[in-house]
């Protein structure tokens, strides 16, 4: 299997995403196509001891693609970015896998302009893994389509649930419409049109509303929404995370004597809690929709986030996520609810 990594236009640079794919190529043996700069690629990898490791390769990219460029104009005007370069590989089969933390318009863009979607697919997903307390739950859409017709948010449905199936290994996942109350008549246009839609079809369980607290008791396995809501849903998330954790430290560090002595036996049991709640684990989210398998990492990433990233990307793969999702897709329109 091989696997191309745009290593361009992130946050920390090149070095964080090469010693990712270091650490996974060495635990997980997959075969990668670093896609960037050719002159530094080369750099990085000799600081890591790495020129000559045959499970890595280079693919020379002129261009990048910056975080404040606008994604669409890009990437038909820099044919040659790192990130429509990676495309065109695995549109081409040269990969099996691209996994990029550049900009994600311009990811977007690119998979749709340079890779296409799945016949039947109205618009694509990303679909991003959040801990909650039983295990994880699917977000589904956190960024790809701001603003969805009810008929997109069913296929985003049918895509989570296909996803947490094989990636999870929930057996008929449990779906739910994001909505700021449970009862049927509660919502936006949008949600009172989708939900109809979602109740009426046969191929995903469907529970009815589902409100942003749900999403970490892990009372709900796939949430749908669109891409800007899920956007800020995530990113909140994510952000409430972290600032507990820190005021967590931040208390036991400036508190007296015995409150640290507490704190040092409870060290383990934080570490753990860190781990748990930790959305590297996960390795990024799959664009879900296109005609193989995308994985959207934070621009932010870092080394081990990567490394979870190439590990998701090798699994996808190997389970086929993108022939599942097209089969539920044909065989919904086959029974005439799309």
């Amino acid at each position: 299997m091989k696997i191309a990594v745009d290593v361009m236009g992130t946050d920390y640079g090149p070095a964080e995403i090469i010693k990712g794919v270091l650490q996974a190529v060495a635990e997980y043996g997959c075969d990668v196509v670093l896609v960037g700069d050719q002159d530094v690629i080369r750099g990085e990898l000799a600081k890591e001891h790495q020129e000559n490791n045959p499970k890595v390769t280079i693919h020379h990219a002129s261009q990048v693609i910056e975080m404040k460029d606008h994604p669409g104009i890009s990437v038909r005007k820099k044919k040659d970015a790192s990130i429509v370069v990676a495309t065109r590989l695995l549109r081409e089969k040269e990969c099996d896998a691209l996994i990029s933390s550049g900009s994600t318009g311009a990811a977007v863009a690119s998979a749709l302009f340079g890779l296409g979607r799945i016949p039947g697919i109205e618009r694509p997903a990303i679909a991003t893994v959040i801990p909650n307390l039983k295990g994880a739950t699917v977000l589904v859409d956190s960024g790809a389509v701001v603003d969805a017709k009810p008929e997109v948010l069913v296929q985003s449905a049918i895509m989570g649930s296909v996803y947490a199936e094989l990636q999870l290994g929930l057996k008929e996942p449990r779906v739910g419409l994001l909505n700021i109350g449970e009862e049927e008549t509660k919502g936006n246009e949008q949600c009172l049109a989708t939900y109809p839609l979602l109740k009426k079809d046969p191929h995903i369980h469907f529970i009815g509303n589902v409100e942003g607290r749900d999403i970490n008791k892990g009372t709900v396995d796939v949430v749908v929404c669109d891409g800007f809501v899920g956007n800020v849903v995530l990113k909140s998330m994510e952000g409430l995370a972290k600032a507990l954790m820190q005021m967590v430290k931040e208390t036991l560090m400036d508190s007296g004597l015995l409150t640290k002595l507490g704190a040092l036996l409870v060290k383990s049991a934080l570490s753990k809690l860190g781990r748990r709640i930790d959305v590297s684990e996960y390795g990024g989210a799959l664009l879900m929709g296109v005609k193989a398998p995308f994985i959207i990492c934070h621009g932010n990433s870092k080394a081990k986030d990567i490394k979870s990233a190439l590990r998701v990307a090798k699994e996808l793969t190997e389970k086929d996520v993108v022939g599942r999702i097209r089969k539920e897709i044909i065989h919904d329109e086959e029974s005439g609810e799309l």
